[in-house]
This record gives structure tokens, sequence and C-alpha cells, in this order.
């Protein structure tokens, strides 16, 4: 007698032990499905969304700019010397 290999999803039911199901494998109008969620949208409100930048927000964005001025800068520098 050998064992199956484990795997993630659960062994299949017993047709004839299934509730609802219909000969056929199919199920009745209003029943869920053996393998399908019963549940849908969200189990508890969410919080609100907040709209304020943090310190870290506003002080990463300034980095950028500078970086991102500083290397425009070197790059007109650049081609301002090599036309001459």
């Amino acid at each position: 007698m050998t064992a199956e290999p484990p795997t993630a999803q659960p062994p299949n039911p017993e047709p004839g032990q299934t509730p609802d199901l219909e000969p056929g494998g199919g199920v009745s109008a209003g029943a869920t499905p053996p393998a399908a969620a019963s549940t849908s949208g969200l189990s508890a409100p969410q919080p609100v969304a907040r709209k304020r930048y943090t310190p870290t927000q506003i002080a990463s964005v300034i980095a950028l700019a500078i970086f991102v001025l500083a290397f425009a800068a070197t790059a007109v520098g650049m081609i301002v010397h090599m036309v001459r």
C-alpha cells in the first residue's frame, strides 16, 4: 500500500457524502460548491486612508529633486563645455 504524497490541496470529498451535490457533480441553485468560498466582501470596515505626507516622504522627495537638479546641471554643463 503506497501513500499519496502530501499536497497543498485538500483531498477530494466523497461524492456520496457531499451535501447538495446532484448526480453528475453539479450543485443545486443557491448551494455553494464544495471547494468555493461562501463569503464575500470585507470582514470589517477598513480604516480611512491618511491624506497627509510623513516627514520621511517629504525629505525623500526633496532629496530626489536635489539629485535630479544636480544631474541636469551637470549634463547641461558637459554639453556646453563640449560645444565650445
